[in-house]
């Protein structure tokens, strides 16, 4: 059973086609799963060292919640990701295409001043719908 629809009101250009969606819509009666900020640090503790990494890292820490919930990354409808530096804007772009093309949820990115720990450079946060 689908439980969620795109709406795509006008074309969603390069670089960002294939990676999100204007609106995503859920179906009543869903379940909904909102997961808490992820950030680059493995289970193990260990923080990679540069953006790249620690933003692949954050989604597989993701991905790993959305598997506890019975869940994957299609079921993904609204992610958010805070980034510390401008210049990462493309490199999470591209990791963004590497692991997410084609799941397309709505999603914001935020330029803030800081996260908890100043090592960390991206922290990202979602909420995911599955029947």
């Amino acid at each position: 059973m689908m439980t969620s629809t795109r709406h795509d009101p006008f074309p969603v250009r390069e670089p960002y086609h294939g990676i999100y969606a204007h609106g995503v819509e859920t179906r009543a009666g869903a379940r909904i799963l909102h997961v808490s900020g992820q950030v680059g640090v493995s289970p193990r503790g260990e923080l990679a060292a540069d953006f790249r990494e620690q933003c692949r890292q954050a989604l597989f820490n993701l991905e790993n919640v959305l598997k506890e919930a019975g869940m994957e990354l299609a079921d993904i409808v609204k992610l958010t990701f805070f980034l510390v530096r401008r210049e990462d804007m493309a490199p999470l772009v591209e990791v963004r295409k590497e692991l997410l093309y084609g799941v397309r949820p709505a999603i914001t990115t935020v330029f803030v001043a800081g996260l908890v720990s100043p090592d960390w450079l991206v922290e990202v946060e979602a909420v995911a719908c599955a029947a």
